[in-house]
């Protein structure tokens, strides 16, 4: 394979045999969180939730949940993929098979998974597929990964509520968003931690589809 063709953004994902090697060391962010202090990196205090979400670039997309009541700490990284501890350039390749994810750690007796689900669902458009926006690859694909099978089923309910929305909204596309359950998190690299809170005239590509998602969707359909 050229060097071109390894640079070439893919709009499919690459099987395992086909993902870069990565490494064995991992990326680990050596500063605390640029806006409220805490450490990125685990063990969080007890009673604490997880949840990865893919939006586009990362960069907004984190912007919007560090600012919520009840998220402890938020961190940038890439998630879903095969290759171990990748890098942004790697991962940017799309050879590995990541998607830009946001790690948020948060308090469920605060602010619940449904509340963020109805931040993620209205602040990009999940029918786009390998893309958002102009940004375009396998890294800026719209993904959901939680923890657990409860949450799963919460995240997959609220899919069908929000389908159910965009549809009585006038938006007659399929929502493509990826949907598991999913333990693995890779950091990425310090300079993209907090990014617009240390930039904040840098890009920024959120942008939703306009239709509102419906509260409760904890209940089920």
């Amino acid at each position: 394979m050229s060097f071109m063709t390894m640079l070439t953004k893919k709009f499919s994902l690459p099987a395992k045999e086909e993902a870069l090697p990565g490494r064995a060391d991992a990326i680990r962010p050596v500063e605390t969180h640029f806006v409220n202090g805490n450490p990125l990196t685990g063990p969080y205090p007890d009673g604490l939730e997880t949840v990865l979400f893919g939006m586009g670039c990362f960069w907004g997309a984190e912007r919007l949940f560090w600012q919520l009541p009840g998220v402890h700490v938020t961190a940038v990284g890439y998630a879903g993929g095969h290759t171990p501890n990748p890098t942004y350039h790697e991962t940017c390749t799309g050879r590995t098979g990541h998607t830009e994810a946001v790690l948020v750690v948060y308090d469920p007796v605060i602010v619940s998974l449904t509340d963020l689900l109805k931040v993620f669902w209205e602040n990009h458009d999940p029918t786009q597929g390998m893309r958002q926006g102009n940004d375009t690859g396998t890294q800026y694909r719209s993904a959901v990964y939680v923890k657990s099978a409860e949450d799963l089923a919460l995240a997959e309910t609220s899919r069908k509520t929000y389908q159910e929305a965009l549809k009585a909204g006038g938006v007659n596309a399929s929502i493509t968003t990826e949907i598991r359950q999913l333990e693995e998190f890779f950091f990425a690299e310090d300079y993209h931690q907090q990014y617009l809170a240390k930039n904040p005239a840098g890009y920024c590509g959120i942008g939703g589809t306009g239709v509102s998602c419906p509260t409760g969707l904890d209940q089920e359909a």
